[in-house]
C-alpha cells in the first residue's frame, strides 16, 4: 500500500479501523487504544492496546527452544527445539529479539516468545506440560507415536502447587500423585525422595521401582503454538500485500465465501478466506476485525492479517488442514470417530465459546460449518464476528426485518422474532451444533423448511433424540434449547459437563501404598 493511500486515511487522531499502517515505523502516531465499540453487543468496552515496541532491554537472558521455528521473514531467526537463545529485547510481549548461542552463529532476529522457555526452568523440560488437564494428558499419551513408558509431568488439578505423573502403560494410562516433603523435595513413594522433579524423572527413567512401567520418553506435543500474527513485522501492520499470498488448494466454500489453503511470503502456510464481492460492508468489517484480532484463545482461530484495498476482501488466518467440522464429519476421518471423540471435540468448541462469553462477545453463527479441524482432531471456532456484517441472501437465511439475516435452523427463537442476539442465543446454536456432531453432520430439523421450523418452534417443538445420541448428551441439548434464554447454561457449564463424560474418580490415581515393599 502506498504512502498516498495512507495520507488519505481519516482515522488519524482516533481509533483506526482501517489497517492503513499508522505505526511508529512510518512516522505516523498510533491510534489511541483506550476504547473500542463492541458492535455485537452495542456497548463500549475497554480493550487492551496492541503491543508497542520499546527500547532494547539491557539484560541478556538465556532461553531454550521448545519447538522448531523456520524464519518467515528476513527479520526472523530460525531455530530448532533444544537450541539455546540469548534474548536481547523483551519489550514486545509476543516477539523477542534474540540470537542463537550455537557456535559460529551470531545473527540476531525475532522469535515468537511462546516457542521458548527460560533455560534450566521446569517449563523448559520436554516432559513438563504445565496445567494440562488429566483428560487431555490421557488423550495425548494414547496418540500414535507415543509408546509404553511415555510420560507427562503436569500441575495437579485438585491441589495448587502439587504435581502429577501420567504414564502410558500399553493401551491404558496411569496417574501418580507427586507429593512434596515439608522440608522441600518430592516423592511418589516415600522410600525414594528427590530434591527436584528432574531428579525424580531421571530415577524412574533408570528403574521401574514400583511404577506400572519404567519411564521411557516424554509425550509428544499435540500441536505447535500459534504465533501472534504472521511475524514481528505484521503485528501493527495488519494490512498485507495481496501479492504476498499464493493460493494453493481450495478447501471449501460457505456462507461467507471460499476458503483456500495458501502460503504467505513463500514461507508460511495459512488459510485464506475470500469474502464474496459486494456482500460485506468494508467499514463494518474493519471495525469488527479490530475486535477479532484481540481475541486470542487456543480454541479460537487466530486472525493473522487482512487484504482490504480491493475486493474480494481476504482474511488470513492460521491453517487447519482438515477444513470445516461439517465437511470432516462427512468424510472417512470423521465417520470413523467414536462417541468419546465427538464429545471431546464438542468440549473444545465449548471451551472457545466460554472465552468469548467472558469477553462479552457474541458469535451469531455458531455451527459445524464454522468450526475448523486440524491434526489430531483439534477443533477451533472460526468466523466469530462476521455474521454481524454479512449481507448476502442464502437459502438457509431468514430475514426477520430489513438488514437482519441469519440461518434459521441454528438460530434461537428470540433472535428469529426480534433479532435479539446474545451469548444465550449462541448457546441455543451450540445445542444444534451438538446435534450435527452426534449425527455426523446431518442437517438439523430433517425434512422441514425454514418456515416450518419457525412455526414449530413457536409450539415448543424440539428435535427428538437422535438414534446414536447418549441420553445425557441429549439432555444437554434440551438445556441449550430452553425457551427462556436465561435458563440456558453458560458455556463454562457446558464445557465441564462435556468433559465430565471422560472424568474418572480419584481412584484412577495409583495408591502410593502400592509402593510399600
Amino acid at each position: 500500500m502506498g504512502n498516498a493511500m495512507r495520507s488519505r486515511c481519516p482515522c488519524v487522531g482516533r481509533l483506526c479501523p482501517c489497517f492503513f499502517g499508522h505505526n511508529k515505523r512510518d512516522g505516523r502516531p498510533p491510534p489511541p487504544p483506550e476504547v473500542i465499540v463492541n458492535h455485537a453487543l452495542n456497548v463500549q468496552k475497554p480493550l487492551p492496546p496492541l503491543p508497542t515496541r520499546g527500547a532494547a532491554d539491557t539484560r541478556r537472558t538465556v532461553y531454550v527452544a521448545l519447538f522448531d521455528y523456520a524464519a518467515r521473514t528476513e527479520d526472523d531467526l530460525s531455530f530448532l527445539a533444544g537450541d539455546q537463545l540469548q534474548v536481547i529485547d523483551q519489550s514486545l510481549e509476543t516477539w523477542w529479539l534474540a540470537k542463537s548461542l550455537k557456535p559460529g552463529r551470531t545473527r540476531q532476529g525475532y522469535i515468537p516468545s511462546n516457542y521458548v522457555a527460560l533455560d534450566n526452568s521446569i517449563e523448559a523440560e520436554p516432559w513438563f506440560f504445565g496445567g494440562i488437564k488429566r483428560l487431555d494428558a490421557e488423550k495425548q499419551l494414547l496418540m500414535t507415536g507415543n509408546r509404553d513408558g511415555s510420560f507427562i509431568i503436569r500441575e495437579s488439578e485438585s491441589k495448587t502447587g502439587d504435581y502429577s505423573l501420567t504414564v502410558r502403560d500399553r493401551n491404558t494410562v496411569k496417574h501418580y500423585k507427586i507429593r512434596q516433603l515439608d522440608e522441600g523435595g518430592y516423592f511418589i513413594a516415600r522410600r525414594a525422595t528427590f530434591s527436584t522433579l528432574a531428579e525424580l524423572v531421571n530415577h524412574y527413567l533408570k528403574t521401574q521401582d514400583g511404577l506400572c512401567v519404567k519411564l521411557n520418553t516424554p509425550c509428544q506435543k499435540l500441536e505447535t503454538p500459534v504465533t501472534d500474527g504472521l511475524s514481528y513485522n505484521t503485528i501493527d501492520q495488519w494490512e498485507i500485500a495481496r501479492n504476498s499470498l499464493k493460493m494453493v488448494k481450495k478447501l471449501g466454500a460457505g456462507m461467507f465465501g471460499e476458503v483456500w489453503q495458501g502460503v504467505w511470503n513463500g514461507t508460511t502456510p495459512v488459510a485464506i478466506k475470500t469474502l464474496k464481492t459486494g456482500t460485506m460492508a468494508k467499514k463494518d468489517f474493519l471495525l469488527e476485525a479490530q475486535i477479532m484480532k484481540r481475541l486470542r484463545h487456543p480454541k479460537l482461530i487466530q486472525l493473522y492479517a487482512v487484504c482490504t484495498v480491493e475486493e474480494p476482501i481476504y482474511i488470513i488466518t492460521e491453517l487447519m488442514k482438515n477444513g470445516s467440522l461439517l465437511d470432516y464429519l462427512h468424510k472417512d476421518g470423521g465417520q470413523n470417530l467414536k462417541i468419546n471423540d465427538l464429545l471431546e471435540m464438542a468440549a473444545q468448541v465449548a471451551s472457545g465459546m466460554a472465552y468469548l462469553e467472558v469477553q462479552n462477545y457474541i458469535h451469531r453463527d455458531l455451527a459445524a460449518r464454522n468450526v475448523l479441524v486440524g491434526e489430531n482432531n483439534i477443533c477451533k471456532v472460526a468466523d466469530f464476528g462476521l455474521a454481524r456484517v454479512f449481507m448476502t441472501e442464502d437459502e438457509n437465511v431468514y430475514e426477520a426485518r430489513e438488514g437482519a439475516k441469519f440461518p434459521v435452523k441454528w438460530t434461537a427463537p428470540e433472535a428469529i422474532h426480534s433479532s435479539k442476539f446474545s451469548i444465550k442465543s449462541d448457546v441455543w446454536s451450540f445445542g444444534i451444533l451438538l446435534y450435527e456432531i452426534v449425527t455426523y453432520g446431518k442437517m438439523p430439523y430433517p425434512g422441514m423448511t425454514n418456515y416450518q421450523v419457525i412455526q414449530e418452534l413457536g409450539k415448543e417443538y424440539r428435535m427428538p433424540c437422535p438414534d446414536t445420541c447418549p441420553l445425557p448428551l441429549y439432555e444437554i441439548m434440551l438445556d441449550c434449547w430452553k425457551d427462556k434464554d436465561y435458563e440456558r447454561p453458560t458455556f463454562e457449564t457446558l464445557q465441564w459437563k462435556l468433559e465430565d463424560f471422560f472424568e474418572t474418580d480419584l481412584s484412577a490415581y495409583t495408591d502410593a501404598n502400592a509402593f510399600v515393599s
